[in-house]
């Protein structure tokens, strides 16, 4: 049975920045310390960690929302989960709501502090830094 994950998180930067974190190769290899290539584009391809993620972009509203399709390498073949960042300006920052739909049951629990360990929580140190 697939599953849901709903994460919300509030960051010290502005709307764009935090998109740009998310869809920059750059800046995302950056804070995740893996590699990353991440297509601009509606349609386009995605990877992160290396060679692990694999999708490609399904919505792109620059500093409002991305919508992608996701799987891990490890899943069964032809499986993906749908992930939407959904960002919307605060006072002191950004809060950014997560959905990610369609994950494998037997991958929920790693998935989930997967986001907070590996996102949520390399980006806050990297905006504190800058």
């Amino acid at each position: 049975m697939a599953m849901s994950i709903r994460q919300t998180r509030t960051f010290k930067m502005r709307p764009t920045d935090v998109y740009n974190m998310l869809m920059d190769s750059r800046k995302h290899a950056a804070f995740t310390g893996q590699p990353a290539s991440i297509s601009k584009k509606v349609g386009g391809r995605i990877s992160a960690y290396g060679d692990y993620i694999s999708g490609k972009n399904i919505e792109l509203v620059r500093g409002r929302k991305i919508v992608q399709l996701w799987r891990g390498s490890d899943w069964p073949e032809g499986q993906f989960s749908r992930v939407t960042f959904a960002f919307k300006a605060v006072k002191g920052g950004t809060k950014l709501t997560f959905t990610q739909t369609g994950v494998p049951e037997d991958q929920y629990e790693a998935i989930k502090k997967g986001w907070i360990e590996f996102y949520w929580e390399p980006m806050a140190g990297w905006a504190e830094r800058r």
